[in-house]
């Protein structure tokens, strides 16, 4: 059976589970849209990686990872989705090093977080999105269709620790003391702060 590409379209919270996301991906050539139900942490991990611009002044678990296989030499070549059982979604790395290929066994949301370090494609089966998939139609319901990747990434990064107290005092800060507060917040490994003080620099830029 044939592989089908797929891309991230972006990370919405689930309205189904409290405390978990929708990781939302698109297939490459067509409509259909597969979304899989992801923890904080994973949902945090895959959006700081999209994101670019906030660099973890220490390594994520998945950054690890991808700094261990750099230092021997593994790439982790793709990512397939192979295999749904009770609504739970089993995924493989195919890895190589030194000419060999190897596959190895990961939790969806781990081998995806990975996938976008190593820049590798993500695919799944035809038989997985007949049985998961849905059309783009309804993603309108979950809001997604009028938002672009960047928005869809901040809005993520920002809904992982967003309170409204938070919020007001953000706002009230100036340009130069958000700059120092972002510097604060990496420094000391509270990126879901970094995200929030990120996005409203973004907003008044």
């Amino acid at each position: 059976m044939s592989l089908i590409q797929l891309n991230i379209k972006g990370i919405s919270y689930s309205q189904t589970q409290t405390g978990a996301y929708a990781l939302v991906l698109s297939e490459v050539n067509g409509k259909r849209t597969l979304p899989i139900i992801i923890g904080a942490f994973e949902a945090q991990s895959i959006a700081i990686a999209l994101e670019k611009e906030i660099r973890p002044p220490r390594p994520l678990t998945h950054d690890l990872f991808k700094t261990f296989s750099d230092t021997f030499n593994i790439l982790v070549k793709e990512v397939v989705i192979h295999k749904l059982v009770d609504g739970v979604f089993f995924s493989s790395l195919i890895c190589v090093s030194d000419g060999a290929e190897e596959t190895i066994d990961a939790r969806t949301s781990d081998a995806i977080a990975l996938a976008v370090r190593f820049d590798a494609p993500i695919y799944t089966y035809e038989n997985i999105l007949d049985k998961a998939g849905v059309y783009l139609k309804v993603e309108e319901e979950m809001g997604l269709e009028t938002m672009t990747e960047d928005d869809e990434l901040k809005e993520t990064l920002v809904e992982l620790a967003q309170t409204d107290s938070e919020e007001d005092q953000i706002s009230g800060l100036t340009m130069s003391e958000l700059q120092a507060e972002l510097e604060k917040a990496v420094v000391n490994e509270d990126y879901e702060m970094a995200a929030k003080i990120r996005d409203e620099i973004s907003r008044r830029a």
